[in-house]
């Protein structure tokens, strides 16, 4: 009797030291883990910041090379993506404040800064999350209204923007640079 007692005690102290080993190796897991979701979320969300197509693009003219303007991107409370002209670059014998005076509708003789270019685009997430597609976009030179796609390049620096009449293929692809602290 005293020894199945013994027994019993070793018993139920190796299994209690074995329950509470367990349990500190389950902690130690929990805390792994979540480390990693932490580290992989953060990442994740830098990658969807890097990414973000909001904020202020200098065009370039895509026959000439020349800079024309500033444009502001950003996302309205339907979850589209817009975008304005803020600023443009004229040359001093030019009118500095110029009008779209071959645009139809409201957009008729309306000043061409504060201007609304860009309109609905949504996110294309066939592609991935640096894509938008289905939006229009303004000629304002033309008063011509065009279907337009943008994608982002790998460094999230610069924006393909195509225009097109019914089929993406017949268009044309304009390059804008992100503006940075170091590029303003």
């Amino acid at each position: 009797m005293v020894f199945s007692l013994y027994v019993f005690q070793k018993t139920f102290d190796l299994s209690l030291r074995y329950d509470s080993l367990k349990i500190m190796n389950l902690k130690k897991l929990f805390i792994i883990v979540l480390t990693l979701l932490f580290y992989f979320g953060a990442v994740s969300s830098q990658s969807a910041q890097e990414k973000d197509m909001t904020g202020k693009w200098k065009t370039i003219d895509d026959k000439t090379g020349k800079e024309k303007s500033i444009v502001q991107l950003w996302i309205d409370e339907k979850g589209n993506l817009n975008g304005k002209i803020i600023k443009l670059f004229r040359k001093p014998d030019e009118d500095q404040n110029p009008v779209c005076d071959k645009c139809e509708g409201d957009k008729k003789d309306a000043p061409l800064s504060g201007m609304v270019i860009l309109w609905d685009f949504t996110p294309d997430h066939k592609k991935s999350n640096d894509s938008w597609k289905s939006g229009k976009i303004l000629d304002p030179k033309t008063g011509v209204e065009y279907s337009c796609n943008l994608k982002l390049n790998e460094s999230a620096n610069e924006l393909e923007v195509r225009g097109f009449l019914g089929f993406s293929m017949i268009g044309r692809t304009q390059t804008w640079i992100r503006i940075t602290e170091e590029n303003k």
